[in-house]
């Protein structure tokens, strides 16, 4: 399963062969995929590349290479990610504020208050793991 990330990367690798262009739910998925297989990096450069080939991430794009960000430890990664997203308008969710959140426990906590504070400011409704997350990321400061 962990290499699972390998065979998506591979697969994309041999579309242009097949006179094949990956699209965002391509990328989206490869993203995704390295998410899981803890490749934080990878999915740092897949979401750019998208953007250098004009294919817009999307929501789910962004939650998963945020959530990447989380496992490797790369807090300010997740909150670039975050401001991006917001540079080219793609909207926030619950889940990817969630799981920004969740990268800033420890030291960042006051990141992770500010998070909550501009969802409770906003359109995005915080829920039952938005307030867990945010305890956790406080009480680990």
């Amino acid at each position: 399963r962990a290499e699972q990330w390998e065979q998506a990367l591979g697969r994309i690798s041999l579309m242009p062969a097949a006179d094949l262009v990956p699209d965002e739910i391509v990328c989206s998925a490869a993203v995704s995929a390295c998410e899981k297989g803890h490749k934080w990096q990878r999915t740092l450069d897949l979401v750019a590349g998208m953007q250098s080939t004009e294919l817009i991430p999307n929501v789910v794009t962004f939650s998963s290479a945020i959530s990447a960000c989380r496992k490797g430890m790369q807090w300010q990664q997740a909150l670039a990610l975050l401001k991006t997203m917001k540079a080219i308008v793609v909207l926030p969710n619950v889940i990817t504020y969630n799981a920004a959140i969740s990268n800033c426990a420890g030291e960042q906590w006051r990141h992770a208050l500010r998070l909550l504070s501009i969802m409770c400011d906003g359109t995005c409704v915080p829920n039952a793991i938005t307030y867990s997350a945010t305890i956790d990321a406080c009480a680990k400061g």
